[in-house]
C-alpha cells in the first residue's frame, strides 16, 4: 500500500498524544515528542487541513515538543485523522468522534487567524512616522504595531531575527 500521511499522524497521536476536552470543555487535539521531524511534520500537515499555524519550540523543563490544536482546529484535525473505519486505537477514536458534536458555545468570538510578520512589514512599520499610519498601511491594529516596533528595537538581534514571528 503506499505510504499514508493522515494514518501515520493517526498513529503517532494514538501512541504519544491526547484528544479529548480541556478542563474549560474545549476540544484539543495534542502531540508531545522529541522529534524535531514529527513535530514539524504534525504542524506542516495540520496547517493543510485546518488552517491553523503551530511553530514548535521545545519546552524549557525537559527539552521536548507540545504541539496543541484547539477548538474548530482540534475538531478538524480529529475529524480528518479519525475517519469511519479506520484502525486507531478505540479510546481516542471514540474520544476523536465526540469532539466533532462539539458545538461553540453562542456569543464565544472566534479568534482571527494569526498574520506572520514579514521582512516588507517590519520594513514598513519601522519606516512609518506614526503607529496608526503603520497600522492602517499593514491592515493591523496599533497595539498589534506597537508590540512589534517594540520587538524590532529592543529585543530582535541580528542572531535571533529569523526565529521570531
Amino acid at each position: 500500500m503506499p505510504f499514508s500521511r493522515r494514518d501515520y499522524l493517526r498513529g503517532v497521536i494514538d501512541a504519544d498524544g491526547s484528544v479529548g476536552f480541556t478542563g474549560q470543555g474545549f476540544p484539543f487535539v495534542s502531540l508531545t515528542t522529541s522529534s524535531t521531524a514529527v513535530g514539524a511534520y504534525l504542524c506542516h500537515y495540520a496547517k493543510k487541513i485546518t488552517g491553523a499555524e503551530r511553530l514548535i519550540k521545545r519546552n524549557a523543563r525537559d527539552g521536548v515538543y507540545n504541539v496543541v490544536y484547539t477548538k474548530e482546529a482540534a475538531v478538524q484535525l480529529a475529524a480528518h485523522l479519525y475517519y469511519p473505519g479506520c484502525l486507531a486505537l478505540e479510546r481516542k477514536e471514540t474520544a476523536a468522534l465526540s469532539l466533532t458534536s462539539r458545538e461553540r458555545p453562542p456569543g464565544m468570538k472566534m479568534r482571527a487567524p494569526r498574520k506572520p510578520w514579514t521582512a516588507e512589514a517590519d520594513r514598513i512599520l519601522l519606516a512609518a512616522p506614526t503607529l496608526a499610519q503603520a497600522a492602517a498601511e499593514l491592515g493591523r491594529s496599533q497595539s498589534s504595531c506597537q508590540v512589534r516596533r517594540w520587538r524590532l528595537v529592543n529585543v530582535i538581534t541580528t542572531s535571533t531575527a529569523p526565529g521570531i514571528r
